[in-house]
């Protein structure tokens, strides 16, 4: 109903919700308050083949880093764009204190999609050496 809050979802329901997702199917470990998810990530029918990794602690946010390949690696000489961390890369996936992610949102459809996409532009400024990110919504 609208003007109503919405409830803040437990890492269960989450952890749930993210195993019956197929756009993320993988494997994880639930803990009391807090999840880890794996799985494999393909952004385009052309594209590579990325072992994606979600640890997220409840009330938080998320925090997606990718395992395999190495960016790295990939990237060369040039600095990696949109990332907090270096090793593994953990990716920059919307703008901090946004409110553009909220713990009552499902990360099944926020966070793997918008990991889908970071994706997508990794790949396209590995070969532009521009991330080129457009505006709007995606559905994956």
């Amino acid at each position: 109903m609208a003007g109503y809050p919405r409830r803040r979802l437990t890492a269960a329901q989450q952890f749930f919700i993210l195993k019956r997702n197929a756009i993320c199917r993988g494997d994880g470990a639930l803990r009391r308050r807090s999840l880890v998810w794996e799985f494999p990530a393909t952004p385009s029918p052309l594209s590579r083949i990325y072992q994606v990794k979600i640890e997220y602690e409840e009330h938080s946010t998320p925090e997606v880093f990718i395992l395999d390949p190495d960016l790295h690696v990939l990237a060369g000489d040039r600095a990696l764009p949109h990332i907090y961390a270096d090793h593994p890369p953990r990716l920059c996936l919307y703008l901090p204190g946004t409110r553009e992610w909220l713990p009552e949102f499902l990360i099944a459809t926020t966070i793997v999609p918008w990991t889908y996409l970071w994706l997508f532009y990794f790949e396209e400024w590995l070969l532009s050496n521009e991330w080129s990110a457009r505006t709007g919504v995606v559905v994956v």
